[in-house]
């Protein structure tokens, strides 16, 4: 039996799949892409990134909106990469189910997303996803998303 390889997509990959960009592009890399089954993001959370200016003053923390916009990003970029097309979907939010955060988000964080496919019906995917940093979980939610074709909505 061969060993599947798993794939991964660094942030230029990620600048043609999404069409995010900064400020909102909040990932840098994916790995262990195993289809549009399950992947892990990578966030490499730096004091330089707008939101930390008034999310606190003199006590940063990530908003828990963008970790969830975070989640979304890889769970949407491997649904993407997956269909090969060159003509790449957009992603629309349906729905954010069970959201938890556990733990605060800091700079210097490497926040981790695991997302894993729930199901799939069609255009739309459900991920199951939960966020790390040093190993502890600090938010989980379960997304549903639309792809859609570009110029359609």
């Amino acid at each position: 039996m061969a060993e599947k390889t798993l794939e991964t997509v660094d942030i230029l990959g990620l600048l043609k799949l999404l069409p995010h960009r900064y400020p909102m592009l909040l990932v840098d890399r994916i790995i262990d892409i195993d289809g549009d089954e399950s992947a892990t993001g990578i966030k490499c959370v730096t004091f330089n990134e707008p939101h930390f200016q008034g999310h606190f003053p003199g006590q940063p923390v990530m908003p828990g909106v963008l970790i969830i916009e975070a989640m979304a990003q890889t769970a949407g970029a491997i649904a993407i990469h997956a269909a090969a097309t060159d003509s790449p979907s957009l992603v629309y939010f349906l729905t954010i189910d069970g959201a938890k955060f556990r733990k605060p988000v800091v700079p210097g964080d490497r926040l981790e997303m695991k997302v894993r496919k729930v199901k799939r019906r069609g255009s739309i995917f459900r991920y199951a996803c939960e966020a790390f940093v040093d190993g502890a979980m600090v938010a989980e939610a379960e997304l549903a998303a639309m792809l859609t074709p570009p110029g359609q909505s």
